[in-house]
């Protein structure tokens, strides 16, 4: 799939590796999106290895349900949302409150018997406000006591 990702199951990237490869902006929207998750929702990142074609990836997985996956990769970063049939609902009714390229990326990807699946590239911060929407979309932030 990408031969820019951390494809080799005995290596898992380390830190450094992971900020030399993302690039200063990329790396700057990775931590954001991390302290977004970790600010709203109790799921903990956790390190996966998905196969020769996906490389390593974080993701906010809890009670066997994964929330989303960020893949490293060179100059960027992938965020995968897998979408179910109610929050694809949800999303249609607020779509008018993400920007054209979300729509576009949204109404381009493939829908599945089990949704959507989307697979958004990031190389930079400006992105992240779709993807958070979309997250919160997904699953409401823990209650703050």
């Amino acid at each position: 799939m990408n031969s820019d990702r951390f494809t080799q199951k005995s290596q898992m990237p380390s830190e450094e590796e992971l900020h030399s490869s993302l690039g200063t902006e990329a790396e700057d929207a990775w931590v954001q999106l991390k302290r977004f998750a970790q600010e709203n929702y109790d799921h903990l990142p956790e390190w996966n290895y998905g196969g020769q074609n996906y490389g390593w990836s974080i993701r906010y997985r809890k009670s066997g349900k994964t929330l989303f996956c960020m893949f490293p990769e060179k100059n960027g970063f992938t965020v995968l949302i897998v979408l179910g049939k109610k929050e694809i609902e949800a999303y249609m009714a607020r779509c008018e409150e993400f920007s054209d390229i979300f729509r576009s990326l949204f109404d381009s990807a493939a829908q599945y018997h089990d949704g959507k699946w989307l697979w958004i590239k990031v190389e930079g911060a400006g992105q992240l406000d779709d993807i958070q929407k979309m997250i919160l979309i997904k699953k409401k932030t823990k209650v703050r006591q």
